[in-house]
């Protein structure tokens, strides 16, 4: 084999389709795009997404629905169960920051009530679930 006998797989490269060279070719005069219309012109072939001639489009048809909360992009839960891994009695945002239990992005933290705890711990700047905050103080904590 030599590099002047290589040759792409049969199949893998089509030819062009040559439009607009005479009437024996099935695709003279108009080349395939019709007469008059939007689509048989130079570069309108193209509409944006959604456009529907002019028509009030759908999106814009049916009423604005559904709400995304700023503050829940920034809160990060903590789960109950997860606050009994650290050792130390007062738990504030810092700690849950230092022990990785929150990501860095997150700007504040709320305790949410899954599996159970059971020592007492005291909870500041930290907001919690009405589970939560009943299962804290049920083990006598409390939650500042």
């Amino acid at each position: 084999m030599r590099l002047n006998e290589l040759k792409p797989a049969p199949g893998a490269r089509k030819e062009r389709v040559r439009v607009g060279r005479g009437i024996g070719s099935g695709l003279g005069k108009t080349c395939g795009r019709g007469h008059k219309g939007q689509y048989a012109r130079t570069g309108k072939g193209k509409v944006k997404p959604g456009f529907e001639g002019g028509q009030m489009p759908l999106q814009r048809r049916l009423p604005k629905v559904g709400f995304r909360s700023r503050i829940a992009k920034d809160t990060a839960e903590v789960l109950l169960y997860k606050l009994e891994l650290l050792d130390a009695a007062e738990i504030d945002f810092a700690a849950l920051r230092a022990a990785k239990l929150v990501p860095s992005t997150a700007k504040q933290a709320k305790v949410v009530k899954k599996g159970e705890i059971g020592r007492a711990i005291v909870l500041k700047g930290v907001l919690a679930t009405a589970g939560a905050k009943a299962a804290i103080e049920a083990a006598g904590g409390r939650v500042e």
